[in-house]
């Protein structure tokens, strides 16, 4: 039984989906459990529906943290308890607490494993310290439970140790995984779904673009591509595109940054199937203040589109500094501006970066190699509490 908080478009629930329909093929019997998503946040139900996943909602299940938490902590215990899983792996904060928890309080006829997921974390510069700590407890005392922490990089492994969440013998390394066979087109087709995409946005087919694709949260840091935004316009002819949405739409719209930018800024909002964007791009940035493994750049190259990216989380898992882009200090605004600039006077560096982030990332995250490391992280985990009920 697979657990996560909401289906929103992201990473995480990309993941969880294609899980679940891929490892039906290893033989396993997998239930998607999912909560609801919140206004403005888009879903990836088309991909389930796509990829044949029928998931089970429970509707008390979401994002924010109140008195709903106790509904969804009882619905998901009364989906386990009839499912009853071997094998629970919850994914992300939320859903990583609610299964957890039900799957202790089953006790004996509960999980055999519980595997947990961080897909990055929300332990530092999410919230007011106080709110921090209880949340750092409630996770090390839930790692204490859990069979075996993942972690998707080993930027994320580390800060987990640092943090004390658990030691490294309890933590595995499984980085992401992606069907990236969108993404694998010849440059001509690319450039023609490319320029259709740009037309379809009304941006003209020779301009410069510099693409980010970010959920509208302070951890995304719009704000930042914004100011960022403006220095590339002093130097160059670049047009920027803002693929998301989400809380702070509004208050980014009416910014000045924004407004200094004028009609070179292009909201685009959602789009479940990004790899047109990023065809139609030519450079793609990051400027969060944290992330686990970003997959917008393991997209970004993918589609052969060179990076430059804030050096933070598992970004430079992704993102080869100097070899498929640049990674740069958060606060460098300046710095992050003047890689962009490069890239774009540079065609040829340019070409290098997109060609080198290509296959980088074809042979780092592909989904093949993501259900062969769980396969065998699952089957391990089974047979050690196998020898251990035995003994």
């Amino acid at each position: 039984m697979r657990v996560i908080s909401r289906l929103n478009v992201g990473g995480p629930a990309i993941q969880a989906i294609t899980l679940t329909a891929r490892m039906t093929r290893l033989g396993y019997d997998t239930l998607l459990v999912h909560g609801q998503e919140g206004e403005r946040e888009g879903s990836m139900g088309g991909l389930a529906d796509q990829l044949g996943v029928r998931p089970r909602l429970v509707p008390s299940l979401r994002r924010a943290v109140g008195f709903r938490d106790l509904h969804a902590l009882l619905g998901v215990l009364r989906v386990m308890h009839r499912f009853r899983p071997d094998l629970v792996h919850t994914h992300a904060s939320k859903g990583g607490t609610i299964g957890r928890l039900a799957g202790l309080m089953l006790g004996s006829l509960g999980p055999r494993v519980m595997v947990h997921t961080f897909h990055g974390h929300v332990l530092e510069g999410y919230f007011t310290p106080r709110r921090a700590w209880l949340y750092m407890t409630v996770e090390r005392r839930l790692a204490a439970r859990t069979t075996r922490i993942v972690a998707v990089s080993d930027e994320v492994r580390d800060d987990l140790v640092r943090l004390r969440i658990a030691p490294p013998s309890r933590i595995s390394v499984v980085p992401l995984g992606f069907d990236l066979s969108r993404f694998q087109e010849s440059p001509p087709v690319r450039r023609s779904i490319g320029n259709a995409w740009r037309a379809a946005h009304g941006l003209e087919e020779d301009v410069p673009l510099v693409l980010l694709v970010a959920r509208f949260v302070p951890i995304k840091r719009v704000d930042r591509f914004l100011r960022v935004a403006n220095l590339i316009a002093k130097e160059s002819t670049a047009v920027f595109a803002i693929l998301g949405d989400g809380e702070l739409r509004g208050e980014m719209l009416r910014c000045d940054e924004a407004r200094a930018l004028g009609r070179r800024l292009h909201w685009i909002g959602f789009e479940e199937n990004v790899a047109p964007a990023m065809f139609a791009s030519d450079v793609v940035m990051l400027t969060s203040d944290n992330e686990g493994t970003p997959v917008s750049l393991i997209e970004a190259h993918a589609a052969g589109v060179p990076a430059v990216a804030t050096d933070v989380g598992g970004v430079r898992a992704v993102v080869r500094d100097g070899e498929t882009g640049f990674v740069r200090r958060a606060d460098d605004e300046v710095g992050l501006s003047s890689a962009v600039v490069q890239l774009l006077r540079e065609p040829e560096v340019a070409d290098r970066f997109g060609k080198n982030g290509s296959a980088h990332v074809a042979q780092t995250f592909s989904l093949d190699r993501l259900l062969g490391d769980l396969d065998g992280l699952y089957r391990d985990l089974l047979a050690a509490s196998t020898r251990a009920k035995a003994a």
